[in-house]
């Protein structure tokens, strides 16, 4: 285990995970940095096997790389250095946020930020659910898509069902659907 290599794994993945402002998508050009360009560790090619690899996966798309590259670049300690580097960023911010707006929390700037947040949220997530009633269309035929859309609404919301029974029924609906259609 060289102490030097584990040190450059941990600055090339801190860094990335201090200036990539915006989550996963906007670490992915300053991982690319620091492994490619940087340090030499992968090809482009690798790369961006990696990069499809972790895609494919779910999670996180920083501490799947940081793991994998860790890894591959360090073996277990590196795996650990990587992910400790690319998480640790977020921890501190995320520590230090929540120290300022409990210090602050009955001023009017916290209070009128945390209002705001409730709408800002909730418009982001009627896009995110409008863009899946699309990807569904585009799969299933806007009668099948806005038929099960509305079976999720009045089940989770008037019959105030868990939303693991309905995301498991939904589940068993296209692996049945899909069995129907290969027979």
């Amino acid at each position: 285990m060289s102490l030097s290599l584990q040190k450059n794994i941990f600055i090339g993945f801190f860094r990335s995970g201090m200036l990539g402002f915006g989550g996963g998508p906007s670490t992915i050009p300053l991982v690319h940095k620091e492994v490619v360009e940087t340090y030499g560790w992968m090809s482009e090619d690798e790369f961006g096997d990696v990069l499809a690899i972790g895609n494919t996966l779910p999670g996180p798309i920083m501490t799947k790389m940081a793991g994998y590259i860790g890894y591959r670049v360090g073996g277990l300690v590196g795996m650990a250095t990587a992910l400790a580097a690319a998480v640790l960023p977020t921890v501190l911010i995320m520590i230090t946020l929540i120290g300022v707006l409990v210090a602050y929390r009955d001023t009017a700037v916290v209070q009128g930020m945390t209002q705001a947040i409730a709408p800002v949220v909730g418009v982001m997530l009627f896009v995110l659910a409008y863009s899946f009633i699309k990807k569904s269309k585009a799969d299933l035929g806007w009668l099948w898509a806005g038929v099960l859309a509305v079976v999720s609404l009045v089940t989770y919301v008037w019959l105030n069902w868990h939303p693991a029974i309905l995301i498991g029924a939904l589940i068993l609906f296209a692996l049945l659907g899909k069995r129907r259609e290969s027979s």
